[in-house]
């Protein structure tokens, strides 16, 4: 189980700053959430991932279910060699990202308003139903079936700490009539979870209902009447930034305060404290990493493209304000070179560099919150 305090509240805004007990240590909010999807956060070791001030991981319940397999990983922390907090998702996400998200090729925030998905619509290598959702693995073609019951057992398998939910993430540019039905699946599979869960492990509960604010309030408050520990809130977040913002105003105040919320996906540097003034606690995103792999650094004045020529004979740190070990080692010429002959080590330099900015960045904006900034 976890515990959760409310250190201060802002005055200026529904910023907070809380502390997170759970059974493998504690965590400070807000917080960063990063991605290790099979149990890795591509390119480091657990030892180095701690190095870069992340304080917890969540890992993708979907695709440890195809590989290894829930029960041979076992522990995740065993498993991974990580003995801080832990968070498993529910495999929910999958839902859109192999439904509709392939089909159209859109992520959860969409820049076009038409509603293109309508109620009976189904997606085109998925079937949702009302128990479940029947997948074909990407791995090997097989067909499977993953409801709520199932999700429960296997995130209890991997053993983290917090697990969330089994839930439908709906797409972008669905009608107000596919939410509504989504969102009565929805509310049906998380009843199912608490009923099946059977470990001492906390069970957050995930708001769905796009951009309409009815359907959001409706949402938070059918979940937060359910006996979870937490909440995340989740789905598709709009088309703009704005509406993420109403989104959260139209979700927040209908969860108790004492328990912690959790932004499912969303965690560009711009976001966030914009999400931490609307409430949010902690939020997961793979920015950091993935921008990494293409050869991005965040630096202080933006980003910073290391496979353009230029920089190779620039011997400058990436940030010299940055106190982590590649921009005290390593000089941007290096990295460059690493970047651009696709060695493997460059990859590791600039994830390490990127999680520890993002950390360090939001470690700054509880200084903000702490000091009555926001």
């Amino acid at each position: 189980m976890i515990e959760f305090k409310v250190l201060k509240n802002s005055q200026k805004s529904q910023a907070r700053l809380g502390l997170l007990k759970t059974d493998h240590g504690l965590v400070k909010t807000p917080s960063l959430v990063p991605v290790a999807t099979q149990a890795c956060v591509k390119t480091l070791d657990s030892q180095e991932i701690e190095k870069t001030k992340s304080q917890i991981l969540i890992s993708n319940t979907f695709h440890l279910f195809l590989k290894p397999g829930d029960e041979l990983a076992g522990d995740i922390h065993e498993f991974m060699n990580w003995s801080r907090p832990l968070m498993t998702d529910s495999g929910g996400f999958q839902v859109f990202s192999l439904g509709f998200g392939k089909d159209f090729n859109f992520g959860k925030v969409s820049s076009e308003k038409l509603s293109i998905i309508e109620k009976s619509n189904q997606p085109k290598s998925i079937k949702i139903t009302d128990k479940g959702v029947w997948f074909f693995s990407p791995l090997d073609g097989k067909k499977f079936f993953m409801g709520p019951e199932e999700s429960i057992r296997i995130q209890e398998n991997l053993g983290a700490d917090i697990i969330f939910a089994f839930d439908e993430c709906t797409p972008p540019r669905a009608t107000k009539e596919y939410i509504k039905k989504s969102l009565e699946r929805t509310h049906e599979w998380a009843k199912i979870c608490l009923k099946v869960k059977k470990s001492d492990q906390a069970l957050f509960g995930i708001v769905q209902g796009s951009c309409y604010p009815n359907l959001r309030k409706k949402s938070a408050s059918f979940i937060n009447s359910l006996e979870f520990d937490g909440f995340g809130i989740g789905g598709d977040l709009g088309e703009k930034k704005s509406i993420t913002k109403n989104i959260l105003k139209n979700t927040i105040p209908y969860l108790d305060p004492s328990k912690p919320r959790h932004l499912l996906g969303i965690g560009k540097l711009d976001d966030m404290e914009n999400i931490i003034k609307g409430g949010v606690d902690l939020f997961d995103c793979t920015v950091p990493t993935h921008y990494a792999r293409t050869g991005t650094a965040f630096v202080n004045k933006g980003k910073l493209d290391l496979k353009k020529t230029k920089f190779l004979k620039d011997k400058k740190p990436l940030d010299k304000s940055c106190s982590c070990y590649v921009c005290q080692n390593y000089k941007r010429n290096y990295l460059c070179h690493l970047t651009r002959a696709k060695e493997i080590t460059g990859l590791k330099l600039l994830s390490f560099h990127n999680l520890y900015f993002f950390n360090t960045f939001v470690e700054r904006i509880r200084e903000k919150i702490e000091n009555n900034l926001i």
